[in-house]
C-alpha cells in the first residue's frame, strides 16, 4: 500500500513538472506574440511618405499611397522645384511644359516650372528667368541654383519633413548664397499643404537683392486655372509641338484670383495682402490653390505678381516696382548674415472660404 502511494505521489510530481513546463512554453509564446504585435505596430507605414530616388534626382511625396508632389533637381532646369502639384482628388494643377509632353498648353516662359523660389536681381544676376533656352552668349547675365544635399527625411502620419541644401551660384561659379530649406508636407481628406521655410545666407560676401518684379515664390499653373483670354498665343498641339493659335479655346478655363482684401481677378496683381486664393473647377472638382504669406517675412505683407496667363507668385522684394516708386526695399545681406522666408501652399479639392484661409494664416503666422 505504501509503495502504491509512493508511485501515485511520484506521478503527481511528474505531472506537476510537466504542467509547469507547458505553462512556461505558453507564457513565452504569448510574450513572443505580444512582441511581434508591438513590432508590427511600430513598423507600420506612415500616411505621408518621402520616397528618395537619386537616379531620377527626386524625392516623391506620397499621401495615403497617392503622389502629391516631388522635390526635383534635374540638370535641365536652373533650380530645384516641386513638381507636379496634385490635388487630393488626383488632378494635376501645374503646367507640364517644359518637363513633360502636353497638349493645349502655353509654351511661354520656359523658366516657370512647377513651384520654385528664386529672384530676378541678386548682385545684378537674374536667377528668375534662367533656363536652358537662354542663349550661350547671354548666359553670363544669369545665376543658377544647384541642389547640393538632402540633409534629412522624416515620414509621418500628420506631417512629413524634407530638409535640403542648395547653392545660388553666379555665372562665374561663385557661391553667392547658401540656401537651407525645410519642406513640411501635410494632408487630409480634401486638403494638402506645403510649408516652405527658406533660409538664405550670404556665403562669401555682400549680397544685394535690388527691387525687381521677378520673384520670389512662384507657381506655374495648368491651363484650367488661368483666367479666360481671347488674345492669340502659341500652344502645344496634338503632337506636343508649339503652334500659333489665333483664337483661344476657353472651354474649362475658369481661374480666378481672390485676395485677403476681397479683390478679384487681375486686380490682385501688384497689391499687398496676407494671402491669395486661386480658384477653379476642373470637370466636377472644385479647386483652391492658396499661397499664405507670413507676418515675420521681410516686406510683409507681400506684393503679388499674379498673372492671368498662369503665373502665381508672391514677391515681397519688388516694392519699388509694385508701388511705382513710392516705396523701396533693396534688401541687402552682409557676409555671414541670413534671412528666412516662410510660405504655406494649400492645395484643396474644394473652394476654401475666406474665414478658413484667414484662420490658417493666423495659425501659420504663429509658427
Amino acid at each position: 500500500m505504501k509503495i502504491e502511494r509512493q508511485k501515485f505521489s511520484g506521478l503527481h510530481l511528474m505531472l506537476g513538472v510537466l504542467l509547469l513546463f507547458l505553462g512556461s512554453i505558453s507564457c513565452k509564446q504569448k510574450k513572443a506574440e505580444a512582441t511581434n504585435l508591438l513590432e508590427v505596430g511600430t513598423n507600420k507605414e506612415k500616411r505621408i511618405q518621402l520616397v528618395r530616388d537619386d537616379t531620377q534626382k527626386k524625392v516623391s511625396v506620397m499621401i495615403d499611397g497617392k503622389l502629391f508632389t516631388a522635390y526635383r533637381y534635374p540638370n535641365t532646369i536652373k533650380k530645384p522645384i516641386l513638381y507636379p502639384l496634385i490635388t487630393p482628388n488626383g488632378t494635376n494643377i501645374t503646367r507640364k511644359f517644359p518637363l513633360e509632353p502636353s497638349v493645349g498648353e502655353r509654351v511661354d516662359h520656359p523658366h516657370q516650372v512647377g513651384l520654385w523660389f528664386n529672384y530676378g536681381d541678386v548682385n545684378g544676376l537674374d536667377f528668375w528667368n534662367n533656363s536652358d533656352s537662354i542663349k550661350v552668349e547671354e548666359s553670363h547675365q544669369y545665376g543658377t541654383i544647384v541642389h547640393k544635399q538632402i540633409l534629412d527625411m522624416e515620414d509621418g502620419d500628420d506631417k512629413a519633413k524634407l530638409k535640403v541644401t542648395m547653392d545660388w551660384i553666379s555665372s562665374k561659379g561663385e557661391v553667392l548664397l547658401t540656401e537651407n530649406t525645410t519642406f513640411i508636407f501635410r494632408g487630409k481628406a480634401n486638403e494638402y499643404s506645403i510649408d516652405r521655410i527658406t533660409n538664405l545666407s550670404a556665403a562669401n560676401g555682400k549680397v544685394d537683392f535690388k527691387d525687381n518684379k521677378e520673384g520670389v515664390l512662384g507657381i506655374r499653373v495648368a491651363r484650367e486655372l488661368e483666367h479666360p483670354s481671347d488674345k492669340p498665343d502659341i500652344f502645344t498641339d496634338a503632337n506636343g509641338l508649339p503652334t500659333a493659335v489665333p483664337v483661344l479655346n476657353n472651354d474649362g478655363v475658369n481661374g480666378n484670383y481672390i485676395n485677403s482684401e476681397g479683390m478679384e481677378g487681375n486686380d490682385c496683381w501688384g497689391k499687398r495682402s496676407n494671402w491669395v486664393n486661386l480658384t477653379s473647377t476642373i470637370r466636377d472638382e472644385k479647386i483652391s490653390l492658396v499661397i499664405l504669406d507670413h507676418k515675420k517675412n521681410v516686406g510683409y505683407p507681400t506684393y503679388w505678381h499674379a498673372r492671368g496667363y498662369g503665373l502665381f507668385a508672391a514677391n515681397p522684394l519688388g516694392q519699388e516696382i509694385f508701388s511705382n516708386g513710392k516705396e523701396k526695399l533693396n534688401l541687402s545681406l552682409k557676409q555671414g548674415e541670413d534671412v528666412t522666408f516662410k510660405h504655406r501652399i494649400i492645395v484643396a479639392s474644394k473652394n476654401l472660404e475666406k474665414s478658413e484661409i484667414d484662420s490658417q494664416f493666423s495659425e501659420f503666422s504663429k509658427e
